[in-house]
């Protein structure tokens, strides 16, 4: 009676979870765009950072196109000092605002705002300090650009 009991309850509870409407992504339909015109304003090296890494995913005959605004704007501030009052820390702030124009299907437009954050250390060779901040640069940018394929891939698959 009891093997009977567990074979059936067994049986229910996997009924249950493979009808749970999990699929598998189609990886082709996810970039299935095309980038017509990108504008620039604020920090160019950021900027054509996020442009680049946005063009590189981007089909030329998709059937969903867009236009893409981009703004940036970087902020660098002290984070940390020591006792001595000499800087220890800076801490990088990027603000990235999109305009994304979507011309497909359907057209619309949306505005989306990212903010990240990251810190760096203060090396006592100055050119060392600065390849820092650049890779901390090109960290947050790479974050950023990652959020916005995902917005747009979520948004196109949305449609």
């Amino acid at each position: 009676m009891k093997k009977n009991f567990f074979k059936y309850s067994f049986l229910v509870i996997l009924l249950f979870h493979t009808g749970c409407g999990f699929e598998v992504i189609n990886q082709k339909k996810i970039f299935n765009f095309s980038i017509k015109q990108i504008n620039t304003e604020g920090n160019k090296r950021i900027s054509q950072k996020i442009k680049y890494n946005l063009l590189s995913l981007s089909k030329k005959e998709a059937p969903n196109n867009l236009i893409i605004s981009i703004k940036t704007k970087k902020g660098k501030a002290v984070k940390e000092k020591n006792i001595q009052n000499e800087i220890t820390k800076y801490q990088v702030s990027l603000e990235v605002e999109i305009t994304l124009d979507y011309y497909g299907k359907k057209i619309f437009s949306e505005k989306e705002s990212y903010n990240v954050n990251g810190d760096f250390s203060v090396a006592s060779i100055h050119s060392t300090t600065l390849n820092n901040e650049k890779k901390l640069i090109d960290n947050l940018v790479e974050n950023v650009s990652k959020q916005i394929i995902n917005k747009i891939s979520l948004r196109l698959d949305d449609i």
